[in-house]
């Protein structure tokens, strides 16, 4: 098994919202605001193509790949 660009954002994405989620009915209700931001940030890069967090693993030397590649259906 190996890990891509793709799957990192994802997994990277979904930790920050379920941890500020989480933080804002632990310690305050302000940690919403950093869910909302994770969440534009999804919104703006599902039209522009440019992700920070992408562009911070590839300098990392992670690979990049799809994500989903084995959920789409085989030509022919």
């Amino acid at each position: 098994m190996t890990t891509n660009i793709d799957k990192l954002v994802f997994r990277i994405g979904g930790l920050f919202v379920v941890l500020s989620v989480a933080l804002s009915q632990l310690h305050s209700v302000n940690w919403l605001w950093f869910t909302a931001f994770v969440g534009a940030n999804m919104f703006q890069a599902s039209f522009t193509g440019f992700c920070p967090m992408a562009t911070i693993l590839g300098k990392l030397g992670v690979r990049s790949g799809a994500a989903f590649c084995n959920a789409a259906p085989k030509a022919g």
